[in-house]
Protein backbone atom coordinates (compact mmCIF):
# COMPACT_ATOMS: atom_id res chain seq x y z
CA UNK A 1 0.00 0.00 0.00
CA UNK A 2 1.63 3.10 -1.08
CA UNK A 3 1.40 6.42 2.17
CA UNK A 4 -0.93 8.02 0.26
CA UNK A 5 -3.35 4.78 0.72
CA UNK A 6 -2.01 4.50 4.19
CA UNK A 7 -2.77 8.11 4.81
CA UNK A 8 -6.02 7.83 3.83
CA UNK A 9 -6.81 4.17 5.55
CA UNK A 10 -5.85 5.76 8.83
CA UNK A 11 -8.17 9.35 8.26
CA UNK A 12 -10.84 6.81 7.66
CA UNK A 13 -9.98 4.43 11.00
CA UNK A 14 -9.68 7.89 12.96
CA UNK A 15 -12.83 9.42 11.48
CA UNK A 16 -14.55 6.29 11.84
CA UNK A 17 -13.74 6.88 16.01
CA UNK A 18 -14.60 10.26 16.30
CA UNK A 19 -18.00 9.10 14.64
CA UNK A 20 -18.83 6.71 17.29
CA UNK A 21 -17.34 9.02 20.42
CA UNK A 22 -19.92 11.45 19.79
CA UNK A 23 -22.63 8.59 18.95
CA UNK A 24 -21.91 7.11 22.47
CA UNK A 25 -21.85 10.63 24.15
CA UNK A 26 -24.77 11.71 22.61
CA UNK A 27 -27.23 8.59 23.36
CA UNK A 28 -25.82 8.32 26.60
CA UNK A 29 -26.80 12.15 27.08
CA UNK A 30 -30.46 11.62 25.42
CA UNK A 31 -31.18 8.37 27.66
CA UNK A 32 -29.74 9.97 30.96
CA UNK A 33 -32.00 12.67 30.40
CA UNK A 34 -35.45 11.00 29.69
CA UNK A 35 -34.59 8.21 32.71
CA UNK A 36 -33.95 11.13 35.18
CA UNK A 37 -37.10 13.03 34.16
CA UNK A 38 -39.30 10.11 34.78
CA UNK A 39 -37.58 9.05 37.93
CA UNK A 40 -38.42 12.48 39.24
CA UNK A 41 -41.95 11.59 39.57
CA UNK A 42 -41.34 7.85 40.64
CA UNK A 43 -44.28 7.33 38.13
CA UNK A 44 -43.22 5.85 35.00
CA UNK A 45 -46.36 4.40 33.68
CA UNK A 46 -49.68 6.25 34.01
CA UNK A 47 -50.60 6.55 38.11
CA UNK A 48 -48.78 2.88 39.11
CA UNK A 49 -45.95 3.16 41.27
CA UNK A 50 -42.47 1.37 40.01
CA UNK A 51 -40.29 0.80 43.00
CA UNK A 52 -36.42 1.30 42.36
CA UNK A 53 -33.50 1.03 44.08
CA UNK A 54 -30.42 3.00 43.62
CA UNK A 55 -27.19 1.01 44.05
CA UNK A 56 -24.51 3.54 45.07
CA UNK A 57 -21.48 1.44 44.02
CA UNK A 58 -22.61 0.88 40.75
CA UNK A 59 -24.43 4.19 40.24
CA UNK A 60 -27.45 2.69 38.19
CA UNK A 61 -30.83 2.64 39.09
CA UNK A 62 -32.85 -0.77 39.39
CA UNK A 63 -36.86 -1.09 38.83
CA UNK A 64 -39.31 -4.02 39.93
CA UNK A 65 -40.00 -5.85 36.94
CA UNK A 66 -43.28 -7.38 38.63
CA UNK A 67 -44.36 -3.21 38.90
CA UNK A 68 -43.35 -2.63 35.26
CA UNK A 69 -45.46 -5.30 34.42
CA UNK A 70 -48.67 -4.36 36.46
CA UNK A 71 -48.22 -0.87 34.80
CA UNK A 72 -48.01 -1.92 30.90
CA UNK A 73 -50.22 -5.18 31.05
CA UNK A 74 -53.98 -5.78 31.82
CA UNK A 75 -53.32 -8.41 34.28
CA UNK A 76 -54.32 -9.32 37.99
CA UNK A 77 -51.09 -11.30 38.21
CA UNK A 78 -48.19 -10.09 37.00
CA UNK A 79 -46.16 -12.64 38.87
CA UNK A 80 -47.83 -15.21 36.59
CA UNK A 81 -47.28 -13.26 33.19
CA UNK A 82 -43.56 -12.69 34.10
CA UNK A 83 -43.20 -16.15 35.05
CA UNK A 84 -44.38 -17.54 31.14
CA UNK A 85 -42.76 -13.96 29.72
CA UNK A 86 -39.22 -15.47 30.89
CA UNK A 87 -40.33 -19.10 29.38
CA UNK A 88 -40.83 -17.12 26.46
CA UNK A 89 -37.85 -15.26 26.60
CA UNK A 90 -35.81 -18.37 27.53
CA UNK A 91 -36.98 -20.49 24.54
CA UNK A 92 -36.48 -17.20 21.50
CA UNK A 93 -33.01 -17.51 22.89
CA UNK A 94 -33.08 -14.37 24.61
CA UNK A 95 -30.38 -13.92 27.70
CA UNK A 96 -32.59 -11.24 29.15
CA UNK A 97 -34.34 -13.36 31.83
CA UNK A 98 -31.07 -14.63 32.69
CA UNK A 99 -29.16 -11.33 33.74
CA UNK A 100 -32.02 -10.10 35.82
CA UNK A 101 -30.91 -9.81 39.38
CA UNK A 102 -33.08 -9.49 42.70
CA UNK A 103 -33.18 -7.45 45.15
CA UNK A 104 -35.42 -6.76 48.54
CA UNK A 105 -37.97 -3.94 48.15
CA UNK A 106 -40.84 -3.21 50.36
CA UNK A 107 -44.36 -4.66 49.30
CA UNK A 108 -47.99 -3.68 49.66
CA UNK A 109 -47.62 -5.67 53.32
CA UNK A 110 -44.57 -3.23 54.48
CA UNK A 111 -42.61 -6.40 54.31
CA UNK A 112 -39.03 -6.68 52.41
CA UNK A 113 -39.44 -9.65 49.76
CA UNK A 114 -36.80 -10.72 47.23
CA UNK A 115 -38.05 -9.34 44.15
CA UNK A 116 -36.91 -9.15 40.20
CA UNK A 117 -35.46 -6.23 39.45
CA UNK A 118 -34.58 -4.71 36.11
CA UNK A 119 -31.33 -2.06 35.64
CA UNK A 120 -32.17 0.92 32.70
CA UNK A 121 -30.85 -1.17 29.23
CA UNK A 122 -32.37 -4.28 30.65
CA UNK A 123 -35.93 -2.66 31.37
CA UNK A 124 -35.52 -0.95 27.74
CA UNK A 125 -35.60 -4.92 26.61
CA UNK A 126 -37.91 -5.51 28.87
CA UNK A 127 -41.03 -3.15 27.56
CA UNK A 128 -40.19 -4.17 24.41
CA UNK A 129 -40.88 -7.75 24.70
CA UNK A 130 -44.41 -7.06 26.38
CA UNK A 131 -47.19 -6.56 24.09
CA UNK A 132 -49.53 -3.82 25.59
CA UNK A 133 -50.65 -0.57 24.01
CA UNK A 134 -48.78 1.33 26.67
CA UNK A 135 -45.64 -0.24 25.62
CA UNK A 136 -46.32 1.74 21.79
CA UNK A 137 -45.15 5.18 22.30
CA UNK A 138 -41.70 3.66 24.55
CA UNK A 139 -41.37 1.80 21.05
CA UNK A 140 -41.86 4.49 18.96
CA UNK A 141 -39.14 6.24 20.92
CA UNK A 142 -37.00 3.46 20.26
CA UNK A 143 -37.96 3.48 16.97
CA UNK A 144 -37.08 7.01 16.86
CA UNK A 145 -33.62 6.92 18.56
CA UNK A 146 -32.29 4.56 16.41
CA UNK A 147 -33.28 6.54 13.00
CA UNK A 148 -31.42 9.38 14.48
CA UNK A 149 -28.10 7.43 15.30
CA UNK A 150 -28.80 6.22 11.71
CA UNK A 151 -28.68 9.62 10.55
CA UNK A 152 -25.78 10.60 12.84
CA UNK A 153 -23.45 7.67 10.86
CA UNK A 154 -24.02 9.60 7.39
CA UNK A 155 -23.79 12.97 9.03
CA UNK A 156 -22.18 13.34 12.16
CA UNK A 157 -22.48 16.96 12.90
CA UNK A 158 -25.98 16.13 13.89
CA UNK A 159 -25.31 14.35 16.69
CA UNK A 160 -23.73 17.17 18.12
CA UNK A 161 -26.16 19.18 16.61
CA UNK A 162 -28.99 17.09 18.81
CA UNK A 163 -26.54 17.78 22.12
CA UNK A 164 -27.00 21.60 21.76
CA UNK A 165 -30.67 21.20 21.54
CA UNK A 166 -30.72 19.18 24.43
CA UNK A 167 -29.03 21.30 26.37
CA UNK A 168 -30.79 24.65 25.45
CA UNK A 169 -33.97 22.76 26.14
CA UNK A 170 -32.77 21.97 30.03
CA UNK A 171 -31.50 25.80 30.06
CA UNK A 172 -28.33 26.05 29.75
CA UNK A 173 -26.73 28.89 28.40
CA UNK A 174 -25.44 29.01 25.28
CA UNK A 175 -21.90 30.51 27.16
CA UNK A 176 -22.00 27.18 29.28
CA UNK A 177 -23.14 24.98 26.36
CA UNK A 178 -20.12 26.53 25.03
CA UNK A 179 -17.71 25.82 27.75
CA UNK A 180 -19.21 21.99 28.02
CA UNK A 181 -18.60 21.01 24.51
CA UNK A 182 -14.49 22.67 24.84
CA UNK A 183 -14.67 20.70 28.12
CA UNK A 184 -15.84 17.50 26.48
CA UNK A 185 -13.23 17.85 23.41
CA UNK A 186 -10.23 18.44 25.88
CA UNK A 187 -11.90 15.39 28.39
CA UNK A 188 -11.47 13.38 24.64
CA UNK A 189 -7.70 14.19 24.08
CA UNK A 190 -6.66 13.79 27.93
CA UNK A 191 -8.18 9.92 27.47
CA UNK A 192 -6.57 9.61 24.20
CA UNK A 193 -3.48 10.82 26.20
CA UNK A 194 -3.92 7.82 28.76
CA UNK A 195 -4.88 5.30 26.19
CA UNK A 196 -1.25 6.16 24.28
CA UNK A 197 0.70 6.04 27.18
CA UNK A 198 -1.27 2.30 27.88
CA UNK A 199 -3.40 3.29 30.82
CA UNK A 200 -6.65 0.58 30.59
CA UNK A 201 -9.87 2.33 30.24
CA UNK A 202 -11.23 0.98 33.50
CA UNK A 203 -8.30 2.66 35.24
CA UNK A 204 -9.34 6.09 33.96
CA UNK A 205 -11.82 6.37 36.97
CA UNK A 206 -8.99 6.00 38.89
CA UNK A 207 -7.06 8.77 37.68
CA UNK A 208 -10.07 10.99 37.35
CA UNK A 209 -10.25 10.92 40.72
CA UNK A 210 -6.79 11.74 41.31
CA UNK A 211 -7.45 14.74 39.50
CA UNK A 212 -10.81 15.88 41.57
CA UNK A 213 -9.37 14.72 44.24
CA UNK A 214 -6.17 17.37 44.32
CA UNK A 215 -8.39 20.21 42.77
CA UNK A 216 -11.78 20.07 44.70
CA UNK A 217 -10.58 18.11 47.94
CA UNK A 218 -12.83 15.48 46.85
CA UNK A 219 -13.67 12.10 44.48
CA UNK A 220 -15.79 12.42 41.54
CA UNK A 221 -18.87 10.56 43.84
CA UNK A 222 -18.04 12.93 46.65
CA UNK A 223 -18.60 15.66 44.34
CA UNK A 224 -21.62 14.06 42.85
CA UNK A 225 -22.75 13.52 46.64
CA UNK A 226 -22.19 17.10 47.50
CA UNK A 227 -24.72 18.38 44.47
CA UNK A 228 -27.43 15.89 45.20
CA UNK A 229 -26.77 13.98 41.91
CA UNK A 230 -27.10 10.15 41.28
CA UNK A 231 -26.71 8.76 37.74
CA UNK A 232 -26.84 12.38 36.66
CA UNK A 233 -23.37 13.33 34.75
CA UNK A 234 -21.61 15.89 37.15
CA UNK A 235 -19.74 18.01 34.38
CA UNK A 236 -23.63 19.04 33.46
CA UNK A 237 -24.27 20.07 36.82
CA UNK A 238 -21.38 22.13 37.83
CA UNK A 239 -20.79 26.29 37.79
CA UNK A 240 -18.89 27.93 34.78
CA UNK A 241 -15.56 28.25 37.47
CA UNK A 242 -16.32 24.80 38.47
CA UNK A 243 -16.32 23.49 34.66
CA UNK A 244 -13.55 25.62 33.93
CA UNK A 245 -10.86 24.33 36.75
CA UNK A 246 -11.68 20.81 35.85
CA UNK A 247 -10.80 21.67 32.19
CA UNK A 248 -8.15 23.36 33.62
CA UNK A 249 -6.69 20.40 35.28
CA UNK A 250 -7.23 17.71 32.34
CA UNK A 251 -5.34 19.83 29.75
CA UNK A 252 -2.42 20.14 32.19
CA UNK A 253 -2.82 16.30 33.24
CA UNK A 254 -2.34 16.04 29.39
CA UNK A 255 0.58 18.40 28.90
CA UNK A 256 2.59 16.85 31.45
CA UNK A 257 1.40 13.31 30.28
CA UNK A 258 2.96 14.01 27.20
CA UNK A 259 6.18 15.78 28.16
CA UNK A 260 6.92 12.98 30.60
CA UNK A 261 5.52 9.72 28.75
CA UNK A 262 4.65 7.63 31.59
CA UNK A 263 5.43 4.01 31.49
CA UNK A 264 3.23 3.17 34.51
CA UNK A 265 -0.19 3.54 35.72
CA UNK A 266 1.93 4.67 39.55
CA UNK A 267 3.73 7.38 37.30
CA UNK A 268 0.17 8.34 36.01
CA UNK A 269 -1.15 8.73 38.77
CA UNK A 270 1.07 11.29 40.41
CA UNK A 271 0.70 13.35 36.81
CA UNK A 272 -2.95 13.35 37.24
CA UNK A 273 -2.37 14.33 40.80
CA UNK A 274 0.07 16.82 39.93
CA UNK A 275 -2.62 17.98 36.99
CA UNK A 276 -4.83 18.75 39.29
CA UNK A 277 -2.65 20.72 41.60
CA UNK A 278 -2.44 23.29 38.38
CA UNK A 279 -6.27 24.09 38.75
CA UNK A 280 -6.08 23.52 42.86
CA UNK A 281 -3.45 26.74 43.02
CA UNK A 282 -5.79 28.46 40.21
CA UNK A 283 -8.79 27.68 42.73
CA UNK A 284 -7.15 28.98 46.06
CA UNK A 285 -6.09 32.03 43.90
CA UNK A 286 -9.51 32.67 42.73
CA UNK A 287 -11.54 32.10 46.24
CA UNK A 288 -8.60 33.81 47.70
CA UNK A 289 -9.71 36.91 45.57
CA UNK A 290 -13.26 36.23 46.16
CA UNK A 291 -12.95 35.47 49.87
CA UNK A 292 -15.09 32.36 49.39
CA UNK A 293 -15.36 29.19 47.91
CA UNK A 294 -16.40 28.39 44.35
CA UNK A 295 -17.21 25.20 45.05
CA UNK A 296 -20.98 24.69 44.82
CA UNK A 297 -23.62 22.38 46.15
CA UNK A 298 -25.51 23.86 42.73
CA UNK A 299 -26.90 21.26 40.14
CA UNK A 300 -28.69 21.80 36.67
CA UNK A 301 -32.00 22.37 38.42
CA UNK A 302 -30.84 25.37 40.33
CA UNK A 303 -28.30 26.30 37.65
CA UNK A 304 -31.03 26.76 35.00
CA UNK A 305 -33.41 28.53 37.48
CA UNK A 306 -32.64 31.67 38.32
CA UNK A 307 -35.40 31.59 40.82
CA UNK A 308 -34.28 29.24 43.00
CA UNK A 309 -31.66 30.68 45.48
CA UNK A 310 -27.93 29.87 44.97
CA UNK A 311 -26.38 28.17 47.70
CA UNK A 312 -22.51 27.83 48.02
CA UNK A 313 -20.96 24.92 50.18
CA UNK A 314 -18.08 26.21 51.92
CA UNK A 315 -15.38 23.69 51.71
Amino acid sequence: MSGCGRRIRFYRIQSIFLLQQKILFRRFVELTYMVMSNLEQIQLFGEKQIRTAWNDAEEKWYFSVIDIIAALVETDRPRKYWSDLKRKLLAEGSELSEKIGQLKMKSADGKMYATDVADQEQLFRLVQSIPSPKVEPIKLWIARVSSERIDEMIDPELSIDRAIDMYRRKGYSEEWINQRLQGKKERKKLTDEWKRVGVKEKQYAILTNAIYEVWSGMTAKEYKHLKGLKKENLRDNMTDTESALTTLAEVATREISQNEDPGTITHSIDIARRGGGVAKVAREALEDQLGRSIISSENAKTLNNPETPKEIEEQ
